[in-house]
């Protein structure tokens, strides 16, 4: 589901990639796979996979927007979750029965053989499966970035990266990471450049943009404490239908004018069935991996096409052009700072 808090942030700034060179970004690594899972597929809507049946959609994705990232000068560090908090489990289930009726809907649409259909629904169905996550580190921990196994919410071991100073900013598509208390977070990280509108053959670009934290409590005119509050009411993971009546902007409305959830008059007989004080703590206190220091490694160049197009059956051709290029402007970039020193 995620946090809506789009109606509320007008300080939004536009950018292109090639404005994070040099900067360690911190990269949900759950979300991002899910968008190269619901996004790259056959046109029938089927996961691409290698001759043994595994899905390798994950692993394009990761391959070619990795090679895009370095090749720019940017240094990625991606975060996994771990293990979500207990009140979690009812957004969860909520996801897992979209999930079984999208499958329904898809089975329909390939008997009848609309294959919009069948892609749009197989987007919907979109599962982690078992050994993903092992291949995903996997092709990191040879293209030399870095990765970090977060004990709860990875957007709060990334927002925390962000106060620490090891990440200039957290990328997700999710809202969450400003809850965590990130000092900046990027949207379209992961997935800009041209996109196709749902069902119109129109294309849009889409670019990275930037939501600065403090920029958005100082617009809002509230504490962070009280942004909490605020996607509380909204509805975040753990409260995922939020208050009654309850949007965005009566919600900043309602915290401007009475400070906290237990002054709000108008909530109180439903603030009563959830625990609010535990999802505060979960955004304000939340569960993170402590880390000292965040390094990356030359890429191992061959050890990747041995993997991806020696055991995955990816085109070697590819790989090699791809890698290719990744070199060169790692080179030209290289000679650049020595001329610049010298």
């Amino acid at each position: 589901m995620g946090l809506d808090l789009k109606g509320l942030l007008s300080s939004r700034e536009k950018t292109k990639l090639e404005s994070f060179s040099s900067k360690v970004i911190a990269v949900d690594a759950y979300n991002t796979i899910y968008q190269f899972l619901s996004i790259i597929r056959g046109p029938d809507g089927t996961l691409l996979s290698d001759s043994k049946g595994r899905a390798t959609s994950h692993l394009s994705g990761l391959f070619y927007r990795n090679v895009n990232f370095l090749s720019l000068g940017i240094k990625p560090v991606y975060v996994f979750d771990g293990r979500p908090p207990s009140l979690k489990s009812a957004e969860i289930e909520r996801r897992k029965q979209i999930k079984k009726e999208a499958t329904i809907k898809y089975e329909k649409a390939v008997a009848e053989r609309n294959f919009e259909d069948m892609r749009k629904y197989a987007q919907q169905t979109t599962v982690m499966q078992d050994g993903m996550v092992d291949d995903a580190k996997y092709l990191l921990e040879l293209f030399g970035i870095p990765y970090i196994q977060a004990p709860s919410e990875g957007e709060a071991t990334a927002a925390h990266l962000t106060k620490t100073d090891l990440a200039y900013a957290a990328a997700s598509q999710d809202y969450d990471s400003i809850l965590f208390g990130a000092k900046r977070l990027v949207r379209n990280f992961t997935n800009s450049g041209k996109r196709k509108l749902p069902n119109r053959n129109t294309y849009i670009e889409v670019e990275p943009e930037i939501i600065d934290t403090q920029k958005v409590l100082t617009e809002l005119d509230v504490t962070k404490e009280q942004l909490v509050d605020i996607g509380i009411l909204i509805g975040t993971d753990f409260n995922p239908d939020g208050f009654e009546r309850v949007g965005p902007k009566t919600a900043l409305k309602y915290i401007k004018e009475h400070g906290r959830l237990e002054d709000i008059p108008q909530i109180q007989d439903q603030l009563e069935k959830i625990d609010y004080n535990q999802i505060r703590r979960i955004f304000l206190e939340p569960k993170v991996a402590e880390i000292s220091e965040i390094k990356f490694n030359t890429p191992n160049y061959s050890e990747i096409t041995n993997y991806l197009a020696g055991e995955r059956d990816f085109s070697k051709d590819r790989i090699e052009s791809s890698l290719s290029r990744l070199q060169k402007a790692t080179q030209k970039r290289s000679y650049t700072l020595e001329q610049w020193f010298n």
